[in-house]
């Protein structure tokens, strides 16, 4: 299940490793990020996601949230940036991304998730499929999905050379 992330399940990965070095349950934990009112600021003049809930202290105080909440794809982003890997090469897809609860501004938020399959695409790259979830410092989840990206095989330095 993605909201218990069994760390005894296989190894902790540094993020350097290739496709070849993961097994299924290998597991992760990031540093923390603290989000700011000058993240979610700068989010919503990038993307122009200036819905009242992220930018307007008086409206969101009549909310359901009480105050201003960052935006979830800022999260989301964040999530992404946090996740150490030097051999990721591409994000393929995420699914089922369930916003579980808000982001305040000052909430501190880390990462954590575990390898759930493997599966090679071609003499480059193998296909990693994985449950991360994004944890508030109170313990709490912010945000789940499953993600599949591209991942470096190690021997893809030699197949690009042939």
């Amino acid at each position: 299940m993605l909201d218990t992330v069994d760390h005894r399940r296989g190894k902790r990965l540094r993020g350097e490793e290739t496709f070849e070095d993961l097994a299924l349950g290998d597991w992760f934990k990031t540093a923390g990020r603290t989000v700011t009112e000058a993240d979610v600021v700068g989010f919503a003049a990038l993307t122009w996601d200036r819905n009242p809930a992220h930018t307007d202290a008086v409206h969101a105080a009549n909310s359901i949230f009480g105050e201003r909440v960052a935006q979830g794809m800022l999260g989301l982003s964040y999530a992404l940036g946090l996740v150490p890997s030097s051999t990721i090469l591409a994000l393929r897809r995420l699914k089922h991304v369930v916003f579980k609860a808000p982001i305040l501004f000052g909430d501190t938020i880390h990462v954590e998730g575990y390898v759930t399959g493997l599966q090679p695409y071609s003499d480059e790259v193998g296909l990693l499929t994985g449950r991360w979830k994004v944890l508030k410092d109170d313990g709490s989840v912010a945000v789940k999905m499953e993600i599949d990206a591209l991942i470096r095989r190690r021997n893809a330095n030699d197949a690009l050379d042939d």
